[in-house]
């Protein structure tokens, strides 16, 4: 299977978390993904990756990254995130 396809998982978790949280830790995406155990070290690849791209930006405590000013230059940054769903789909709840 292709790698990206395997990496998606974690980069969607991470930039919800970013989002709906304010924070993000390797344990925090492992959980909302659904990874299985052994792909943290691809998991902190991934938030490495999204900092120096400044998605995330890295915090003085370790381990921990808040959204970074790509994230939060977004236009997604003025959606309602109190209509984000709870399950693992990620879709918009509708107001219809």
């Amino acid at each position: 299977m292709c790698r990206e396809l395997n990496r998606e998982p974690a980069w969607v978790a991470a930039i919800r978390l970013a989002y709906l949280r304010g924070e993000v830790t390797v344990e925090s995406v492992v959980e909302e993904a659904n990874l299985i155990p052994g792909r943290e070290r691809t998991v902190q690849d991934i938030l490495e990756t999204m900092a120096r791209r400044d998605l995330l930006r890295e915090t003085p405590i370790d381990g921990k990254y808040v959204p970074g000013p790509v994230l939060l230059n977004s236009n997604r940054s003025n959606l309602d995130f109190t209509k984000a769903s709870d399950g693992g789909a990620h879709r918009w709840q509708s107001s219809v």
